[in-house]
Formats: C-alpha cells, sequence, structure tokens
C-alpha cells in the first residue's frame, strides 16, 4: 500500500475539477435546487478518478523506458541522447518525463512530453552540451503516465545511476576529415623537391658535377665503373607538436568553454590530420614544469594515446615558464618539427618578456605561436557608445585590440609565425597553417 501511495500522484485536471464543484457547493447555498446536480458531479467524479486509478494500476508492467548514452560526450559539441519507451497499455497515454542529467548543466527543469498511442513504441532525442572535461553522471529516467481521464499519474522509474566521460571535441576529428583527404595544394604554388642530408634514402644516381662528393656511394661505383651518388631527400614523415600553455592566462572562458579547452579540441584535430598526412604527431604542456608529454609518432595507437592523455589537463593557475619549455625542447626534440604553442598574450609587454626564448625556439623548429582575440572586447568596439563611460571602455578595448595586432606584427619581425584567431574559429585557422606548411615546403 505504502508502494503504491508513492507512485500515485493528482494530476491538475482533478484539482481544477474539485475547484469547480466547491465552487457549485457555495452557489448551491445560495440557490438550493442546485445541491444534488452538485453532489452527482462529486460522486461522478469519485468515480471516475477511482476509474482512472484502476485503469492506471491494473497492469503491473504499463510502461517501459530505456535511455541510450554514448560512449564518451565530446567536449563543446551538441551530444544526443536518446530514450525508447515502450507502452504497454492499450489505450493512448500522455507521459511527462524527467531525465536525472548531470548537474554541470544546470538544468533543473527538464521535462519532457510525449504522447504515446496504444501498444506502441516511441524514440525521440534530446541533446547535450558539455563545457568542461571530466565524469557526468546520469540518475534515473522517471516517467509520469497519464489515461485520456487525466484524473491521476502513475510514476514509473528506470535505470541506474551512470558514468558518461566528457572527452575533448572528437566529434571535430570527423568534420575535419574530409578536409585533411581532399585539401589540394598544388594551384598556383610550384612545388620543390628539396634535397637535403637527412637520413630517407631516396636513390643512388649517377654522379654529376656539382654533386656532394660525401654522397658518393663506393660501392655502386665499383660495381659500375663510374662514380655513383646516394640521393636523400626530406624526410616525408615530419614531426608536428602541439603545446598547450595551461598557465593561468588559459583559464579565460568564451562561450561556455575556456581557452585551455579550445586548445585542447584543436591539438586533437590536428594531430589528427597530420596522422592522416602521414607525419608524426605529439603534444606537451606547459606551465612550472613540462608535462604530459607524448613523444611525436605514426602508428595507428597514437591519437588514442594523444585524447586519453588530453582528456585530464586542467589549469593549474601559475605562471607559465617559457624558460623551462626552451630547456625541455632542447633536450628532448633532437630533430626539426613543427610546433603550435598555444598561450594567450594580453599586452605587447607580456609578450617581450618571453620573446627570447621563443626566438631560441624558432631557431631549431618551426614555430606557430597561437593566441587569441577577445571576441567579447571586439563586441564592446562594435557597440556604439552613448555616454563618456562607455567611450571611455572603448578606448580602452581599442588600446588592448591593437596590441595584439602589434604582437603579431613584433613575432613576425622575429622571425616567429604567429595565428592571431578567435576561439571558435581556432581550429580550422590551425589547420589551415599546417596545410599552407605542407604545401610550400616549410616542413
Amino acid at each position: 500500500m505504502i508502494k503504491f501511495y508513492k507512485k500515485l500522484y493528482l494530476e491538475r485536471n482533478l484539482f481544477i475539477a474539485l475547484t469547480v464543484i466547491v465552487l457549485l457547493f457555495v452557489i448551491s447555498y445560495l440557490f438550493p435546487p442546485f445541491l444534488v446536480a452538485t453532489q452527482m458531479l462529486l460522486l461522478a467524479l469519485g468515480v471516475l478518478t477511482l476509474l482512472d486509478i484502476l485503469v492506471l494500476f491494473f497492469t503491473k508492467k504499463g510502461l517501459d523506458a530505456v535511455r541510450v548514452l554514448p560512449e564518451k560526450l565530446s567536449n563543446g559539441d551538441e551530444n544526443p541522447v536518446e530514450i525508447h519507451l515502450t507502452n504497454y497499455y492499450t489505450f493512448p497515454i500522455q507521459t511527462k518525463i524527467i531525465d536525472e542529467i548531470p548537474f554541470q548543466f544546470q538544468k533543473r527543469d527538464f521535462l519532457l512530453n510525449q504522447n504515446i498511442k496504444g501498444s506502441v513504441n516511441k524514440s525521440f532525442y534530446y541533446t547535450l552540451k558539455p563545457t568542461e572535461r571530466g565524469e557526468y553522471w546520469f540518475g534515473k529516467v522517471i516517467v509520469y503516465v497519464s489515461s485520456p481521464f487525466g484524473m491521476v499519474s502513475r510514476r514509473f522509474d528506470f535505470g541506474k545511476d551512470e558514468m558518461v566521460p566528457s572527452y575533448p571535441s572528437f566529434i571535430q576529428l570527423r568534420k575535419f576529415d574530409l578536409m585533411a583527404v581532399t585539401y589540394r595544394n598544388d594551384y598556383g604554388i610550384k612545388r620543390i623537391r628539396r634535397i637535403g642530408h637527412t637520413m630517407e634514402f631516396e636513390q643512388i644516381k649517377d654522379y654529376i658535377l656539382g654533386d656532394d662528393i660525401r654522397t658518393i656511394n663506393w660501392k655502386a661505383t665499383a660495381k659500375r665503373n663510374k662514380l655513383m651518388v646516394n640521393q636523400y631527400q626530406d624526410e616525408k614523415s615530419q614531426p608536428i607538436y602541439s603545446i598547450i600553455d595551461k598557465g593561468r592566462v588559459m583559464k579565460m572562458p568564451f562561450e561556455g568553454l575556456s581557452l585551455l579547452d579550445y586548445a585542447i579540441n584543436a591539438t586533437l584535430v590536428i594531430s589528427n590530420v597530420s596522422l592522416k598526412k602521414q607525419d608524426k604527431a605529439g603534444m606537451m604542456c606547459f606551465s612550472k614544469k613540462v608535462e604530459n608529454r607524448v613523444v611525436a609518432e605514426r602508428r595507428e595507437s597514437q591519437l588514442h594515446l594523444i585524447l586519453e592523455t588530453l582528456y585530464n589537463i586542467k589549469t593549474d593557475f601559475w605562471e607559465s615558464d617559457f624558460g623551462r619549455l626552451y630547456e625541455d625542447l632542447k633536450r628532448n626534440v633532437k630533430h626539426r618539427s613543427l610546433l603550435f604553442l598555444y598561450t594567450n598574450f594580453e599586452t605587447l609587454d607580456g609578450m617581450d618578456r618571453q620573446m627570447a626564448y621563443l626566438q631560441a625556439i624558432a631557431k631549431q623548429h618551426v614555430l606557430v605561436v597561437v593566441f587569441f582575440i577577445n571576441t567579447e572586447m571586439e563586441q564592446l568596439i562594435q557597440k556604439k557608445a552613448e555616454n563618456v563611460k562607455e567611450i571611455y571602455h572603448q578606448a580602452i578595448a581599442e588600446k588592448f585590440a591593437y596590441e595584439k595586432r602589434l604582437i603579431t606584427k613584433e613575432l613576425e619581425k622575429r622571425g616567429v609565425y604567429s595565428i592571431l584567431t578567435k576561439p571558435e574559429n581556432l581550429t580550422l585557422n590551425v589547420i589551415n597553417k599546417y596545410l599552407e606548411f605542407k604545401s610550400r615546403g616549410v616542413i
């Protein structure tokens, strides 16, 4: 009996009907002929409510619900969640569905209304957009079922607590996969094969005047009775490293995601694209020290290894040590590599303090410093000022925006490549820069 009362809920229609009957009793006090009719209505309401209870609770298993969750959530993207409902009643029902979604979404008024015909199945979807990585716990699926009478409803509880991890945006991988495969770089650009002294052997050819005598192949020369030389070409698999600054400057949020999360999503995508282009993908993070290192390799498990490493990266709120980064790169990254350094410089002075280290890194590698446009300041600049206070705010915002452009020019002047981008355009701009370098033979 106690379980029965826990599952029985009175509907709004019943309270409306009771309110009308109470008003009729008040009117009957003034006009006695209405009393009998009002009593009959009350009796009919009682019978209808009892009949509604019997209809809903007569069947032991009137409804079944199954929630289908993705194996993992893609951070910053819309993730579909599917709910399957099976109506075992022979009549149509109205349902109110409450899914106990994780607290991170802060949706305390989540409610779905669905009408289901008798003895049929019905499926529907809704989407969730996580804005941080980590564990997301889903609770039960609670369904309130009411019959066509609509006087009471029966509560059903389904499922149990389930945890789904939120990973860096793997949905973007599929979005940009086609770009990596179909990108063409032979329009308007002369492709030059650069003959160097790297370890990748190309062919043995006849010696001609001007060839480096250090590459003479003496065995082939003796066999052919004429001078033969080894010809080498630049390695086809170039190391591509994504270096993420996880200091306090990367905690700044834009549209729900922090700059760190934008950098993490871009790292996953550029790693996938570079592997598809037969390059070696790697990554590392730094703040007070360099950690979360994945050595650049080209193997099947490399992308999965990078994904698992990115999953646990969090901002540590320290001021980043670029000197430590330079020392680590010099000691551990021996081959010339393409480095995408995700950081953020708000002022020219902030960049000047690190310029010596950036130049030192750029002498050994192809360095691309990626930093961000403050989109909120851009919106403030575009907004029409209506008073002195707003004019003052716009002047300060324009100063900071101008300094961002100066930083780009200063980096270019010192031989360091840069990308100044809006956070939402980060991934696309990084891929374009990588493909541009590939087409120009920079790497």
